[in-house]
């Protein structure tokens, strides 16, 4: 949908909400391409363009089950940032420092910055009902950068990163920090926006909050977690909400 027919929607005082909690990375950036983008500029930087196919496949797999550990509380992110890297090269017994790596990786990826379909559409439309905040499990510099670096800024009003906070959703406390940043909070006229069902979404249901689940690859719903809305594209959100 373009920005024009968004923008062609009248203001309408049915809204239930007036404030968005959007998930940043997968819900409005495309992290995986992003993410994608960086890992090869790195590889290349050191001289490992010809493994990087079976190089990226491990690093997504240790990626992923340490950001597991920091939304369970059991490592922190500094660990994280570095360890991925060292699991990589270790299993393919590959003698660098893990921490060159990780340093360079997160400088290029502010400057590899890709938009889900509908991210910046979706944000103009919230935009006229209310307060929207970003909020991410990621590393606070990182995340700020990149918002600096898209056209997402201009819709936004605040950011909460869970590096500042000290909590990670689905922690109740990275809700109570959030919300603190809203010029008006309350839990009947909030909802979360996200991609992640047991970070995002369970997140909101331990809060209180009403929640939608951006769920494009059209996932079975977790046991024991209850999405108030499911969208298949970010396009869908306006006729949910």
């Amino acid at each position: 949908m373009n920005a024009d027919k968004f923008m062609s929607i009248k203001y309408d005082h049915r809204m239930k909400y007036k404030l968005f909690l959007l998930d940043l990375d997968d819900t409005l950036l495309d992290f995986q391409a992003s993410e994608k983008l960086c890992f090869k500029e790195t590889m290349d930087k050191f001289g490992f363009i010809k493994q990087l196919e079976e190089l990226h496949k491990t690093y997504k797999i240790e990626n992923n089950l340490l950001w597991k550990q920091v939304e369970r509380g059991e490592i922190d992110k500094d660990f994280l940032k570095v360890e991925r890297f060292k699991r990589t090269l270790d299993q393919h017994n590959i003698e660098m420092p893990p921490h060159l790596m990780a340093d360079y990786y997160l400088e290029q990826l502010p400057k590899n910055v890709v938009l889900i379909d509908g991210a910046l559409e979706i944000l103009k439309y919230l935009k006229q009902f209310g307060e929207i905040g970003i909020i991410t499990n990621g590393i606070q510099s990182t995340q700020r950068q990149r918002i600096d670096n898209s056209e997402l800024k201009t819709y936004i009003d605040f950011l909460a990163v869970s590096d500042e906070c000290g909590f990670a959703k689905p922690d109740v406390r990275f809700f109570e920090f959030t919300v603190k940043r809203a010029k008006h909070f309350s839990r009947d006229t909030t909802v979360i926006i996200g991609d992640r069902i047991e970070a995002d979404i369970l997140g909101g249901n331990n809060f209180g909050i009403d929640t939608c689940w951006f769920n494009p690859e059209k996932l079975e719903v977790t046991k024991g977690i209850h999405p108030t809305f499911i969208a298949h594209s970010l396009s869908e959100i306006q006729n949910l909400l």
